[in-house]
């Protein structure tokens, strides 16, 4: 009897470690897709499908507006010296990718998205010239996301506070993260933000964030972390997330904290 209730005992215990567990793991999001592998290139279609293969958390990817209106992923405002957000899409659009690919709508990266089930959609909306501009580009982007019935596996980041708020009140119910690195947790919930996504030399200045944001409930993101030491010594952070250019030596240091 006595063996029994110590059996009892001790599966109770290990049930209620394993959500504590779980929650505490650090999850691996791939910096403008998994490029850093051979046939790949930053923000391509590529870089998204093999970050689906290797099975992260999310990928992440960058948008502007063209002059035009049309959203364009790509991270520089420049693509072979043309200004793309001062330039119409149809000066941009046959313009290639390092890895041999045509510069990808958002549209054309959406759909791709949807034949891939599970990777998260980490969604950098570009700061634009003005905070007029940053509302128009949250509008059709959101617009866009939520007609391809993507809302579920997206979640919002970016630089432009105007930008982030203006994500937050049209997508209300999803995960929208402020890049800048310049507000306190403190502010970041009275935003209603879900939680900073900062430069991981920001966390280091101020460590304190680190259970502040905790305590708040607001999830932490990190980038972009490529030293296996800060690997490390982030996931001891227990930070959320973690975005990095070498996402399957991420997942391997993750693991190994287990």
């Amino acid at each position: 009897m006595k063996h029994l209730k110590f059996s009892l005992l001790f599966l109770m215990c290990m049930l209620a470690a394993v959500p504590v567990s779980a929650k505490k793991k650090t999850k691996v999001i791939a910096h403008r897709g998994y490029w850093k592998t051979e046939g790949s290139a930053q923000n391509s279609i590529r870089s998204l499908e093999r970050a689906n293969e290797i099975k992260v958390y999310g990928s992440e990817f960058d948008v502007h507006l063209t002059a035009d209106n049309v959203p364009v992923v790509f991270h520089d405002n420049k693509i072979q010296g043309k200004n793309i957000q001062t330039t119409p899409y149809a000066e941009l659009k046959d313009l290639k990718l390092p890895n041999g690919e045509t510069l990808p709508t958002l549209e054309q990266y959406l759909d791709k998205a949807k034949t891939l089930k599970k990777t998260k959609l980490i969604f950098e909306l570009k700061s634009h010239a003005t905070p007029q501009r940053d509302r128009e580009a949250a509008k059709i982007v959101t617009e866009m996301v939520n007609g391809k019935k993507l809302t579920k596996r997206t979640e919002y980041i970016a630089f432009s506070l105007e930008a982030a708020k203006e994500l937050h009140r049209l997508s209300p119910k999803t995960p929208v993260y402020y890049l800048n690195g310049d507000l306190s947790p403190k502010q970041l919930k009275e935003l209603g933000f879900t939680g900073l996504d900062y430069y991981y030399k920001v966390m280091q200045k101020h460590p304190e964030w680190f259970a502040e944001a905790k305590d708040l409930k607001l999830k932490i993101n990190v980038w972009t972390v490529d030293d296996p030491k800060v690997m490390k010594e982030m996931i001891e952070n227990q930070v959320d997330f973690l975005t990095t250019d070498y996402p399957e030596e991420a997942q391997k240091a993750v693991y190994l904290h287990r």
